[in-house]
């Protein structure tokens, strides 16, 4: 049945094998960087609640948007039940890539 589907697994990379330059490439998009902005201020959120913040912007540049940070590793997007919930991969990428963040967020 259509409503006993599971919600599709994504990957996520490694952080080892993420390159500073993919990462600032996904941060350099002012849409991309004002989501990374808010799940640093708001923590993990809905794919729904973070899209309400960009009601203009078409779904498939949001979807696009999800994407170019998921493979570059500054969130992960994983099924909770019916939804997905984004989060900041803060500690792994203060691990990788030390003050990175902070310096980026203005913090």
């Amino acid at each position: 049945m259509a409503g006993d589907r599971q919600p599709r697994l994504l990957t996520h990379p490694d952080l080892g094998d993420v390159e500073l330059t993919t990462v600032l490439f996904a941060l350099s998009d002012p849409s991309r960087l004002a989501l990374v902005r808010e799940l640093a201020a708001e923590g993990p959120r809905t794919v729904e609640e973070c899209r309400g913040s960009e009601p203009d912007v078409p779904k498939s540049t949001f979807s696009h948007h999800l994407r170019t940070l998921r493979e570059a590793g500054l969130v992960t997007n994983e099924p909770l039940g019916r939804r997905r919930v984004v989060a900041l991969r803060r500690e792994e990428l203060e691990g990788r890539f030390p003050g990175l963040l902070d310096a980026v967020l203005g913090h």
